[in-house]
């Protein structure tokens, strides 16, 4: 076969009046010039392909770094104390104590999830483990942020079975947990699902690594699966644009994963950590050769020289650019000093992983490619990986958002009649966003490794890290579009705040940020004021609260046409315990406990979970933050945690104290007996408030009677609202266990449990039988 004849740079000296496809991979005619300005002349084709999908949106956030740049300027001293590594790197890196760091990131693989929702969502897990696993750190857990379309829309079953399929294929041949996540649907997202994909790992202090190219004379070495003509342009072109009405505009091969060559892949770059055989190391993901060896060059200050015929393929006619632009899979980029290199070869053979040198770190601060000894590539690769285009996109506040916030769910009609009552909470028990999830989750295996100590349906996930002391994490992951469309900057606040609250009820401690901010299309004015709003109230958040954010992902062109989806900043929040024996489940175990409800129940049902699926309204402001007392009802329940004061915790969110009841009722099958009076006059609501008001701030216990007196004197003390609701019940003689409000209605624990566990089967097919733990 013959060899392709390449572009070289003398060649483009030579050739400027040469028309190239900038357009077509991308870029718009000012960037194009730009780059002949940086070279002094017109790019090779290989120039081309790396700065297309290095300054593409999905690699460069061009439209969003002056905004990222809030959470580095919003940073106590407080924040930086656990903080080893922030953002800049694969992932950000936190002391959990006794050596231990935890490495987490969450990051979007959106746009391919529609058109490949299998390998769509493999890719993504399998992206997402390789940054962790660049960080130094063996992955431990895996979590998953979904959004769909509506459920009953005929294109939903498609893209739900292809990613939940692809999730838990991924993940369960890794061998990871998954322990946590959301699914959503909402019509809003039906051409644009969301697939964000979270990872955690687990490592020494000591071995951290960094993606930095330095040391002249150390080797540039490719390792893992060959390079192949899957995902060329994917985040250039398919990432970075948005979708016509009829489909997207522009279809480059979505990625194809193999899990079994990643299991192989982390198990021998460990093995490559423990011998310290490497002295930096970048996984190959989104723009794959270009972005790994641009941004080891660039953060390491270095030159690079490579010889790209080294590069190892599976599809032999693949052009220079092409090699340059796949996004193949299961890849990892390292740079081993010369001294090194035999022993690093003897690791990769041991482990059967194919392994190519290609070139080598130089000191003149160029990055220059070459193709059977032409020169294709001569840049400043911090041109490319760095300094690449900057927007101040126009912004605009939304012409249609005074009157969504005019139209409040107060004015929608509330009743205390008990039969509608009980017809509405029904209603809301069985619907998508509340309904029982196990025909998603048991497709996961979230026992596997032995250490997971919470999961679903817990409020969070924990994960213990240390067998002697007990030393682990819990993390949960949060966000609700439709606050965020009412209040973008209120509802990023209020994503921070119930991830925070749901880490803060296993009795961990919430200590830092990762986000996933998935927005419509950075040329649309008003998206760019809900994604300023929203980075803005994140920022000042994470500030009040002490919780640093550690780094993340921007996924912009969530559209179809000109509907944007609702800004969905998902946050996940880490937290760490000092003993997960100490952890707290969400619902109760043992009867004739007493159930406490901490916190103020206000009107607040604009944005919640009755006004959309009782009335099928979205309109006024989502409910208050109180970001002060979410530290305290915090730090409350960590020392109640710690005197083992309560059985059980379990925050109010989505479908307020109803669904919260029906939940701890479901966990365990023991049945509850609840009284709404104390709270209706204590707090001046009605019966419906009291039942479906989303207010936050707000978590259900239960607490031994042994330790009533001690519990009530703890929030006294601390001066935290806290109100005796009822009872849990043991079944009489013959009788089912049953959540029973008094004078309201009462639905046995099966009962219950038909209702919720029956949607997801009525429009996806049978639910898988639970993983055995």
């Amino acid at each position: 076969m013959s060899t392709p004849v390449a572009d070289t740079v003398q060649h483009a000296a030579e050739t400027p009046e040469k028309e190239q496809p900038y357009g077509a991979l991308g870029l718009k005619p000012d960037e194009y010039a730009q780059i002949k300005q940086i070279l002094g002349r017109r790019p090779t084709s290989g120039e081309l392909a790396m700065y297309s999908v290095m300054w593409s949106e999905h690699c460069s956030y061009k439209s969003s770094k002056n905004y990222l740049r809030r959470f580095g300027q919003k940073v106590s001293e407080q924040m930086k104390t656990r903080l080893m590594v922030g953002m800049g790197q694969n992932a950000g890196v936190v002391d959990i104590g006794e050596g231990w760091a935890v490495t987490f990131k969450v990051e979007s693989h959106n746009h391919p999830s529609y058109i490949e929702p299998f390998q769509g969502a493999a890719t993504g897990v399998g992206g997402i483990v390789r940054d962790i696993i660049s960080m130094g750190a063996r992955p431990v857990a895996v979590m998953d942020q979904l959004r769909f379309g509506a459920i009953d829309h005929p294109d939903t079953a498609r893209i739900v079975h292809g990613v939940t399929s692809g999730i838990s294929f991924y993940a369960n041949c890794l061998g990871l947990p998954n322990i946590g996540g959301e699914t959503v649907f909402d019509s809003v997202y039906q051409g644009n699902p969301l697939v964000n994909a979270l990872a955690v790992g687990v490592m020494r202090h000591e071995d951290i690594k960094l993606a930095n190219a330095t040391g002249a004379g150390n080797k540039v070495v490719l390792f893992g699966a060959r390079t192949g003509g899957d995902g060329i342009g994917g985040a250039s072109i398919l990432a970075s644009d948005t979708f016509a009405d009829g489909g997207p505009t522009k279809r480059p091969a979505v990625q194809v994963g193999d899990p079994f060559a990643e299991k192989v892949l982390i198990e021998c770059c460990l093995e490559l950590y423990a011998g310290e055989l490497v002295e930096a190391i970048q996984d190959l993901g989104a723009a794959g050769i270009s972005c790994a060896t641009s941004e080891l060059a660039a953060n390491g200050g270095s030159g690079m020289r490579v010889d790209l015929e080294n590069v190892l393929l599976r599809d032999p006619s693949l052009t220079p650019e092409e090699i340059l632009m796949s996004e193949s899979q299961e890849r990892m980029m390292a740079i081993v000093a010369p001294e090194k290199l035999d022993a690093f070869l003897a690791v990769t053979s041991k482990w059967d992983v194919e392994t190519s040198v290609l070139g080598e770190v130089t000191g003149d601060g160029r990055l220059q490619i070459f193709w059977h000894g032409e020169q294709i590539v001569d840049v400043d690769p911090s041109t490319v990986a760095v300094d690449g285009p900057v927007y101040e996109r126009p912004v605009a506040y939304p012409t249609w958002i005074d009157a969504l916030q005019l139209d409040s769910a107060a004015a929608l009609p509330r009743t205390d009649d008990p039969a509608v009552l009980k017809d509405q909470f029904v209603e809301l028990l069985g619907s998508a966003n509340l309904a029982d999830t196990s025909w998603v989750t048991n497709q996961y295996d979230y026992y596997v490794m032995g250490n997971t100590a919470l999961s679903f349906p817990d409020d969070a996930g924990m994960i213990r890290v240390d067998e002697e002391s007990g030393l682990g994490f819990a993390i949960a992951t949060d966000c609700n579009g439709r606050y965020c469309q009412l209040d973008p900057y209120t509802g990023a606040q209020l994503a921070l705040a119930e991830a925070y609250r749901n880490v803060a009820v296993t009795g961990a401690v919430p200590t830092a940020v990762t986000d996933c901010l998935n927005f419509g299309s950075p040329e649309n004015p008003e998206v760019m004021w809900q994604f300023g709003q929203a980075v803005d109230g994140l920022a000042e958040a994470c500030l009040e609260l002490g919780v640093p954010v550690t780094g993340g992902n921007v996924s912009f062109y969530n559209q179809t046409g000109d509907t944007p989806i609702f800004p969905t900043p998902v946050v996940g929040v880490l937290g760490i315990i000092d003993d997960v024996a100490r952890r707290i489940p969400s619902g109760w175990q043992d009867a004739g406990e007493n159930i406490y409800l901490l916190g103020i129940t206000s009107t607040e049902l604009s944005g919640s979970a009755w006004a959309g699926t009782v009335h099928g309204h979205l309109g006024g402001r989502p409910p208050a933050v109180d970001l002060a007392a979410e530290r305290r009802l915090a730090e409350l329940i960590q020392a109640a945690s710690r005197q083992e004061l309560v059985s059980s915790a379990h925050d109010l969110s989505s479908g307020g104290l109803g669904q919260a009841l029906a939940e701890a009722v479901m966990r365990f099958g023991v049945g509850a007996r609840v009284w709404l009076r104390e709270i209706m006059e204590r707090d001046g609501v009605d019966a419906a408030t009291a039942l479906f008001s989303e207010s936050t701030g707000r978590v259900i216990v239960s607490v031994p009677r042994e330790e009533d007196v001690k519990f009530r004197g703890l929030c006294e003390g601390r001066g935290y609202p806290v109100l005796r609701i009822g009872v849990t019940d043991p079944a009489a003689d013959g009788d089912e266990p049953a959540l029973e409000v008094q004078n309201v209605f009462t639905l046995t624990v099966p009962e219950l449990r038909a209702i919720s566990q029956a949607t997801f089967p009525a429009a996806f097919g049978a639910t898988v039988a639970e993983p055995v733990g």
